[in-house]
């Protein structure tokens, strides 16, 4: 018979689980003992690093991602991107090694004590194994947890003494369904919402191209001929941002989204929260005479919503489905129009001081981007800077993280950069990380350059946490500690793991820099100072 641990292995490689993110210790050892031939580790320095890069790992293929973390403490280290990860709706499976059995009940130095619990409520699953035997049947049960709707990233303690023991013959491989099918009648009252409509609107979520529906995204939009927003600080994109029905992103407070949406009688959300609200400015949800429905996979995403009815089901499984449902209807408003955007090279010119602005950072670095270039950001008060200056025309090539939590985007470009060359797409990763995020996860520059990666991160050096700045202004806090980072040299630390960097001052020097990078087998790190943004929040 085999070991509990062959029998494991032999169940992942059925999985297609077969690349193992982490940052071993003592308690993961005897599971990587003999370590297969034909599995790849990625190797983390530090455990949130090794969660970001499986996160945008399994982004980027579309598949689950497998985890190893070291105990209590390494769960610990990971727990930020572990939220992350469970906002992003990515699926995971992450393991972490427990003391031997033996000694669990006196709590002996390394045991992860109530295990299950220390990761609650953000994996949808957390379990260790009664028995040794039990192993590789959880590995199954953890998968088809992880990627059945809403998928998202679940837990397994494994005791360190199970690997050697004798199995109970092999696993039994399952396939679950990883799609839920709206309810006919509930979409069929959408439809009639549509058809009793003056002014509806389309709000595109990340769950659009979680699930692969862009192009009945853009079918219905254009088969309706109405307005499309993007959903409030949306992870992933739904809907092209050229396509001339966008109107660009929501305002995330209650009171300017009201506003925003305002002229619609009815409003449709599709694969998106309603609504992912901060800072709180309070006002109605919605105008007078405006109803909502939201189109989710997740039903607990239905019930929180302040406002609205709710449809259950797939993203593009319900897009598709009101197409079909519209596909005779002939929409009595005027079609929506919006001007083209402004050229990039329309921003106002650098002042005296010579520092470029965000805004003439990102024109800058449009200008040379590739258009296959996915795009990874971590820049909380440029957003709207890059928004304006970069078009997402493609499905897949936009990635920030939804927790709200920093230290995810630059592993997760990593991971999406691995998931690249694994696929053999080679498109290259651009990441956009502020100089404060940037030290969150910094090691993962380490697992680029090991890796060899096409990896393009671009730093704006502001030389400040200027989004808590801005909210410290909005909600009347003068004097906060702790905003300004000086004495940071992002090209020095890049170099120290094996990543080449330079510092870049002008848009010329921009562009020489990401076309060199462009160029460079490897991954790459380019500073860039920018001049602080000023003002509020929003209004």
């Amino acid at each position: 018979m085999p070991t509990v641990r062959e029998a494991t292995y032999a169940l992942l490689r059925e999985l297609g689980l077969t690349t193992i993110f982490g940052n071993p210790g003592s308690t993961e050892e005897p599971f990587l003992k003999d370590f297969p031939a034909d599995f790849r580790y990625v190797l983390a320095l530090q455990e949130a690093s090794a969660v970001g890069m499986a996160d945008g790992f399994a982004q980027g293929t579309g598949r689950p991602a497998l985890v190893n973390l070291h105990t209590a403490p390494g769960v610990g280290n990971a727990m930020g991107n572990i939220i992350t990860a469970s906002r992003n709706k990515t699926p995971l499976i992450i393991t972490a090694g427990q003391q031997t059995r033996q000694m669990l009940l006196m709590e002996a130095f390394l045991s992860n004590v109530r295990a299950t619990e220390l990761p609650l409520p953000h994996v949808k699953w957390s379990y260790e194994p009664v028995r040794a035997q039990d192993v590789p049947a959880a590995f199954m049960r953890a998968y088809a947890e992880a990627v059945q709707a809403p998928a998202g990233p679940v837990f397994l303690s494994l005791p360190l003494d199970d690997w050697e023991a004798e199995a109970e013959g092999t696993a039994t491989l399952r396939t679950v369904s990883k799609r839920s099918a709206p309810d006919p009648e509930r979409l069929e009252q959408v439809a009639q919402a549509i058809r009793g409509s003056r002014s509806p609107a389309l709000i595109m979520g990340a769950g659009i191209d979680r699930s692969g529906g862009w192009s009945a995204g853009v079918a219905l939009a254009e088969q309706l001929g109405c307005a499309v927003y993007a959903a409030p600080i949306a992870e992933r994109l739904g809907f092209p941002t050229s396509h001339r029905q966008y109107r660009g992103p929501l305002p995330f407070a209650i009171a300017p989204l009201s506003r925003a949406l305002a002229e619609h009688d009815l409003v449709i959300v599709v694969g998106a929260e309603v609504f992912r609200y901060y800072p709180y400015v309070p006002g109605d949800y919605l105008s007078a005479g405006t109803r909502l429905w939201q189109l989710t996979d997740d039903p607990a995403e239905a019930a929180r919503a302040p406002v609205g009815d709710s449809v259950i089901g797939d993203a593009r499984l319900c897009l598709e489905g009101l197409s079909a449902l519209l596909t005779d209807f002939q929409p009595p408003w005027k079609r929506v129009e919006r001007p083209e955007r402004p050229a990039a090279s329309s921003a106002p010119p650098a002042p005296s001081s010579g520092l470029l602005s965000a805004a003439e950072l990102f024109a800058a670095v449009a200008q040379v981007r590739p258009a296959d270039a996915l795009v990874v950001q971590e820049v909380p008060s440029s957003i709207p800077a890059l928004m304006r200056n970069f078009a997402f025309d493609q499905p897949g090539s936009y990635f920030t993280m939804a927790s709200g939590g920093l230290g995810f985007g630059l592993p997760a470009a990593v991971g999406l950069a691995l998931a690249e060359a694994q696929s053999g797409r080679q498109r290259p990763v651009l990441a956009f990380i502020g100089d404060g995020s940037l030290h969150y996860s910094v090691q993962a520059l380490y697992t680029a350059a090991q890796h060899n990666l096409k990896v393009i991160v671009v730093v704006p050096r502001n030389g400040e946490y200027t989004i808590l700045k801005m909210f410290a202004r909005q909600e009347d806090t003068p004097g906060v500690p702790g905003l300004d980072l000086p004495g940071l040299d992002a090209p020095m630390i890049a170099r120290g793991y094996g990543v080449q960097a330079q510092r870049a001052e002008t848009a010329e020097d921009v562009r020489a820099a990401l076309s060199a990078a462009l160029e460079h087998g490897g991954p790459t790190l380019i500073e860039v100072p920018i001049r602080p943004e000023a003002g509020k929040l929003m209004g």
